[in-house]
């Protein structure tokens, strides 16, 4: 599978944890930056995840900022998109599950990070239930 990463600068060094995870698990990572710990702005890097992903160029995406909200706002401005903040294993399974998330967002400054390793092994490995989701899926599609 195919995974956009993308961070500001306060969610570098996470997604670089989170992006050696989904290496180790054996999906191809597509690193959209930031690159250093340099400042720079969450929307530009979320957006570019989120573009990713509507477009096909990634099966799902991972951002990463300081709260892990903004990052997320910006990916959900992209139609198609559905990021979902997660804080642990059981958010991020539910993102999947029952939102069919195609985006997982953490904030570096709140989540410890063996929390959010398990958390995104989480999200990984739950899948979309379908069922009574499908049409409040499909309301936020159409939003």
């Amino acid at each position: 599978m195919r995974v956009a990463t993308g961070s500001d600068h306060a969610g570098f060094r996470l997604k670089g944890l989170l992006a050696e995870r989904l290496a180790e698990r054996g999906h191809e990572v597509v690193d959209l930056g930031t690159h250093s710990e340099d400042r720079v702005d969450y929307p530009d890097f979320g957006a570019a995840v989120g573009r990713a992903v509507a477009a096909g160029e990634a099966d799902l995406g991972v951002c990463v900022c300081g709260s892990g909200i903004g990052i997320a706002m910006a990916a959900n401005k992209v139609s198609g998109v559905r990021a979902a903040v997660v804080h642990d294993s059981v958010s991020a399974a539910l993102a999947r599950q029952h939102n069919d998330a195609n985006v997982v967002c953490f904030g570096q400054r709140l989540i410890d990070d063996g929390i959010a390793l398990g958390a995104l092994d989480a999200f990984l490995d739950a899948s979309f239930e379908g069922g009574r989701h499908v049409g409040r899926v499909a309301k936020l599609d159409a939003l």
